[in-house]
């Protein structure tokens, strides 16, 4: 419990005339058997309705704050990097939309016993311990509340529930279509410390610009990456969200990152990403 009680989570949410939808997200945390969360929304211009929400939930929640985003950082993953920047150094960070809840009222207390598992587990690639990201599993739900496609980078390991990769292995990855759902990872302490925000120009590729960046080899960094994948179901997200609704733009933006780690060769992770997508539609 001591251990556990030293991890500190900042779930953060950009908003914008969402209200309506985050009773059920803040129920889901409430309900929580582990309690060291804290909750910030970023909200976009939204109209008064829904700036009292945000004050009055506030006011009656002293884990939950809320700031107005700033203009200078447009959009969702503008609002993230803001968030970024409002973490204290410890803190493990996740975002997460208006439309998302946490699976179960225990998910957080097992999501925080397997960081710590992983971090017991500790190797000389990952001297401090902890990983710098922790990557669990997501699953979207239908309006009619039935459970669909689930959300994953990789594959875990049976035995042990959890795959380890260091930065070699987490770049493979990824330039062969596996992108980590944003909503069910955990940037820590390292992860920040490489890098800190997201590109701006994105609105919907914006987490796979990033991923890619962070898992660029840079020789000034003092010790490898290190992320562990788990195969916990940690988050619910509603289908037919904002990404699903701009399929063009979505495909220009990934193209443009995959463009910026590949060059010439973005073609394959491209292709390999939907035949991905495809292939998990197909199964579930």
């Amino acid at each position: 419990m001591a251990a556990s009680a030293s991890i500190s989570l900042l779930i953060v949410v950009p908003t914008l005339n969402s209200y309506p939808l985050l009773p059920r997200l803040v129920a889901s945390l409430q309900e929580q058997t582990w309690s060291h969360w804290q909750l910030l929304f970023i909200d976009g211009p939204s109209g008064s309705g829904h700036r009292s929400w945000l004050q009055d939930f506030s006011s009656r929640e002293s884990r939950c704050h809320w700031i107005e985003q700033d203009p200078a950082f447009p959009g969702i993953f503008g609002a993230m990097s803001q968030g970024f920047a409002f973490a204290a150094p410890d803190d493990w960070l996740l975002f997460w939309g208006s439309d998302d809840w946490a699976a179960s009222p225990t998910v957080l207390a097992e999501a925080v016993d397997r960081l710590i598992t992983s971090g017991a587990s500790a190797s000389a690639s990952c001297p401090f311990g902890f990983p710098d990201l922790m990557i669990y599993q997501g699953r979207y739900v239908s309006t009619s509340q039935r459970l669909g496609r689930r959300a994953a980078f990789l594959r875990t390991d049976r035995r042990q529930r959890l795959r380890r990769m260091n930065l070699g292995s987490f770049r493979r990855a990824l330039l062969l279509g596996s992108t980590p759902p944003h909503q069910a990872t955990w940037f820590g302490p390292g992860a920040r410390c490489r890098l800190d925000r997201y590109a701006p120009g994105f609105r919907l590729a914006g987490d796979l610009d990033y991923f890619l960046k962070l898992s660029e080899i840079k020789p000034h960094q003092l010790r490898e990456l290190v992320v562990v994948c788990d195969d916990l179901e940690l988050v619910h997200m509603s289908e037919g969200g904002v990404s699903g609704q701009q399929t063009q733009r979505r495909l220009m933006e990934v193209r443009r990152a995959y463009e910026h780690a590949l060059g010439p060769w973005w073609w394959i992770p491209f292709l390999m990403r939907y035949i991905r997508r495809l292939t998990s539609l197909f199964f579930s």
